[in-house]
C-alpha cells in the first residue's frame, strides 16, 4: 500500500512500513513506571471449579486477568473527563486518528528567579517545559505541522520505561505560558515523556490540565468555552533513533468507557515528494 498526504500545501510520502511506536509496553508483574505510588499493573490466571486460564498448570488455554491504573502504570491518552464531574470517555471524544505531529526535543529549565506562571507557586528546582523553549523550538513551523505535539525531554535515559516517580525522581511538567502558547497554535493532542503536564505534587490543581482543556480554574463543570476534543497522552518513550521532525501520528488507545485508556501512539515517518 502507498500512502501519500499532502501539508501545508506540500506532498509526502507516508512511510507505513517505518512506523514506530512511542508506547511503553506494561510489563504485568515486572518492570514498569509508576506515578504516585500507586499499585503496580498485575495479571494472573482466572480460576473456577476445574478450570484454571494458565496452559502451564494444565489448563486449556491462558485466560488473565489484569489490574491496573492508567493514569499511573504506562503510557496513556486522557481527556478531559479527567478534571471534571461529568463521566467523559476518551473513547467516544477522541475522533482524530491520523494526525500532523511535531516531535520536538527539550531540556527543562531549573526553575530559579523569575520564569513563566504556573499554580501553585513554583520552588527553586521545579524542572519546568516553559514556553520560550517551546518558541525557539517551533518558530519555523507552520500551525498545519501542529495538530498535535510531541515533547522528549533531555536526558533521555531508558529507565524512563520503568521509572518510579517520586520525591527522589521528579519529574517536568509544563508552564502556563506554555499551555496558553500552544492552545493559540491550535495543538489538539499533547504527548509527553513524563507522568502529568502538571507538578506532581500541585494542591490538587491540575491548572495546566485545566488551562489546555479551558476549564475555569478548580471547576468540576464544563461549559461552552471547554475544548473537549483535545487530549494528553503521558508517559511515552521515544527511542534516540527517532528523530525530531515532522510525523503523521496515529492515535491508537484500548476503547475504554474511561476518562483515561492505555495507548499506543505511533509515529509515520514522512519524506517530502
Amino acid at each position: 500500500m502507498k500512502l501519500t498526504a499532502t501539508i501545508d500545501n506540500q506532498d509526502y510520502q507516508v512511510l507505513l512500513a517505518a512506523a514506530q511506536s512511542i508506547a511503553i509496553s506494561v510489563n504485568f508483574n515486572g518492570e514498569q513506571p509508576n506515578h504516585f505510588g500507586v499499585p503496580g499493573a498485575t495479571a494472573h490466571a482466572i480460576e473456577g471449579g476445574e478450570f484454571v486460564g494458565d496452559t502451564r498448570r494444565g489448563g486449556s488455554c491462558n485466560v488473565d486477568q489484569i489490574t491496573m491504573v492508567p493514569h499511573c502504570n504506562g503510557t496513556h491518552t486522557e481527556c478531559v473527563g479527567h478534571i471534571i464531574n461529568e463521566r467523559l470517555s476518551v473513547n467516544q471524544l477522541l475522533q482524530d486518528t491520523l494526525v500532523t505531529a511535531r516531535l520536538i526535543t527539550v531540556s527543562p529549565v531549573i526553575v530559579s528567579g523569575d520564569h513563566d506562571e504556573y499554580k501553585p507557586a513554583l520552588d527553586n528546582g521545579d524542572k519546568l517545559i516553559d514556553k520560550a523553549s517551546l518558541v525557539e523550538q517551533l518558530k519555523d513551523v507552520s500551525d498545519a505541522e501542529l495538530e498535535a505535539l510531541v515533547i522528549r525531554t533531555l536526558p533521555n535515559d531508558v529507565e524512563k520505561q520503568t521509572m518510579h516517580y517520586d520525591e527522589n525522581h521528579y519529574p517536568p511538567f509544563i508552564s502556563h505560558d506554555a499551555i496558553a502558547y500552544l492552545n493559540n497554535r491550535g495543538v489538539r493532542h499533547i504527548l509527553v515523556d513524563f507522568p502529568s503536564i502538571d507538578r506532581m505534587y500541585d494542591e490538587g490543581n491540575l491548572s495546566s490540565h485545566h488551562l489546555y482543556w479551558q476549564v475555569k480554574p478548580l471547576s468540576r463543570q464544563t461549559d461552552e468555552d471547554v475544548l473537549s476534543f483535545k487530549t494528553i497522552t503521558e508517559m511515552v518513550y521515544i527511542t534516540p533513533t527517532i528523530t525530531d521532525g515532522l510525523y503523521l501520528l496515529n492515535m491508537q488507545i484500548a476503547p475504554f468507557e474511561l476518562d483515561a485508556a492505555p495507548s499506543r501512539p505511533m509515529l509515520l515517518p514522512l519524506i517530502k515528494i
